[in-house]
């Protein structure tokens, strides 16, 4: 691995070192050292593993949005380029809400899916056209059965604690969404 010290070194572009910056990080830690260059360069699956609060989140992120942001907004598809699937609802919002504050600056639409919330407001949000969902596996299952999300265009999945999503029970679901995606 080179000798990566700042985040300019991973490969970022200057609205993610904005970003970075605005929300008071300095140095990016050892998840981000490994992933972000790698998930930068397009080539295969990552699997990650790191303690709670080192930065996992933007580990992911930022190369999603890197890929996002490369395409111009008129030539984006309908549907959702990303999926971030979740074991509760409490860590959705706090995924999607880290998602948009990595997205400053950038015409990124972003959508938290989970149970116990308001099907309109997700409705609408599928509807008027989304680049990033984050979801819990049951309320993602439910709006592809309900017809109202396709993953036909998904680019990057992202299982944020699989381990945990395993755990609860979600194999099925998570199998099923798996297979509505482009290979």
């Amino acid at each position: 691995m080179q000798n990566i010290q700042e985040f300019i070194d991973l490969g970022l572009s200057e609205k993610s070192i904005e970003a970075i910056k605005a929300k008071g990080f300095e140095t990016p830690t050892e998840i981000q050292k490994r992933c972000i260059p790698v998930l930068l360069s397009g080539h295969g699956d990552l699997i990650g593993q790191a303690q709670t609060g080192t930065g996992k989140t933007a580990a992911f992120a930022l190369p999603i949005l890197e890929m996002i942001d490369a395409i111009p907004v008129s030539q984006r598809p309908e549907g959702p380029m990303a999926l971030v699937l979740v074991p509760t609802r409490e860590l959705c919002i706090q995924v999607c809400d880290e998602i948009q504050s990595l997205a400053l600056g950038r015409k990124i639409r972003t959508s938290a899916i989970y149970g116990g919330a308001s099907y309109n407001i997700q409705f609408r949000d599928l509807k008027a056209g989304v680049d990033v969902v984050v979801g819990t596996p049951g309320r993602i299952q439910d709006h592809i059965d309900r017809g109202t999300l396709v993953l036909n265009e998904i680019k990057v999945c992202v299982l944020d604690e699989a381990d945990e999503m395993l755990d609860m029970g979600f194999i099925e679901d998570i199998e099923n969404i798996l297979s509505k995606m482009p290979e």
